[in-house]
């Protein structure tokens, strides 16, 4: 019986000093985690995002741990996963909300554990967050608003100030997609010949983009450009374009200038697409985090660039 608790006693002993030089990343370790939420991982954009980061995370020294909901609707999830990685003992949060104003509350949760909070690609929403009392370090993004102008000055450019258009808007109320929008229609209110018929939400999908944009075109024909908020729902009305037999006639600008957004560029079924850098935006999220954590001030706006894509440019 004593040799038995003996062994076991060693076992218990050898077990400890093996875990007692390993990081966990945890709280109270030499490793910070730094946690990085997305809106989803089923994108590429996002995918890019979380890559940048990774390499960031590997080159400083720091855990980096990624979680993101199925759908990038899905606020209430996005918010679970917030409050669940707080209580790991996360020493910085990286995030690009799902909704601006609903992500607010669970904020709170991050602010009352004295976890620093990086936004990323999506503001959140000013007013909620000083009524809740939400402090952000910075934000890590692209000028939104500026990428929808960007659109906008292009499609006049190349239809000479005339063109019915129709709009595939992302989520309604969400910074990202509205700040595109409202760029776009700033840029092109000036030019009387162009004429928005139609401006409908697609949610940032795919197959969304190819109903929403079917249904748009059949109630009115005569849409010849597209302006769609990101190059999802771009490639879902590319899809519809074709269905219509109308290839080649209808202008399609996107925004994120995806792989799949540049082939179709290159192959002549869509015009243009505004490129952002996510991988860009990962890594400097992550770089600011960590500059937080080691008690370094971080400037409250970084802005990562957009550049317009078109088939002089794609390759």
């Amino acid at each position: 019986m004593k040799r038995t608790i003996a062994l076991a006693l060693t076992a218990a002993a050898l077990s400890a000093s093996c875990n007692r030089g390993a990081t966990t990343g945890n709280a109270g370790t030499s490793k910070p985690t730094v946690a990085l939420v997305l809106k989803t991982l089923n994108h590429p954009f996002f995918v890019d995002m979380r890559r940048g980061a990774q390499e960031a995370a590997d080159r400083l020294g720091v855990t980096l741990q990624v979680q993101a909901a199925e759908r990038e609707i899905d606020v209430e999830k996005q918010m679970q996963i917030v409050e669940n990685m707080i209580q790991t003992g996360i020493q910085a949060l990286c995030i690009t909300p799902s909704g601006s104003r609903e992500i607010v509350s669970a904020l709170v949760k991050a602010k009352d554990a004295k976890v620093p909070i990086i936004v990323v690609d999506t503001r959140v929403d000013a007013k909620a967050a000083a009524d809740a009392g939400v402090r952000t370090e910075t934000f890590v993004g692209s000028d939104n608003y500026e990428g929808g102008k960007l659109a906008g000055e292009y499609l006049i450019k190349v239809t000479g100030g005339n063109a019915r258009v129709g709009i595939l808007e992302g989520i309604p109320g969400h910074e990202t997609g509205d700040s595109r929008m409202h760029g776009f229609r700033d840029a092109v209110k000036g030019s009387p010949g162009i004429t928005i018929v139609a401006s409908q939400p697609a949610n940032w999908e795919r197959d969304q983009g190819f109903n929403v944009f079917q249904n748009m075109l059949q109630a009115h024909q005569d849409i010849d450009s597209v302006f769609a908020c990101s190059d999802l729902m771009a490639l879902g009305a590319i899809e519809a374009i074709a269905a219509a037999g109308k290839t080649g006639r209808i202008r399609v600008i996107g925004f994120d200038a995806l792989d799949d957004a540049k082939k179709a560029i290159a192959a002549g079924t869509m015009e243009a697409s505004v490129a952002q850098f996510p991988s860009e935006m990962g890594r400097v999220a992550v770089e600011s985090a960590v500059k937080v954590i080691r008690g370094e001030t971080v400037p409250p706006d970084i802005k990562v660039k957009l550049e317009l894509v078109t088939k002089d440019n794609v390759k």
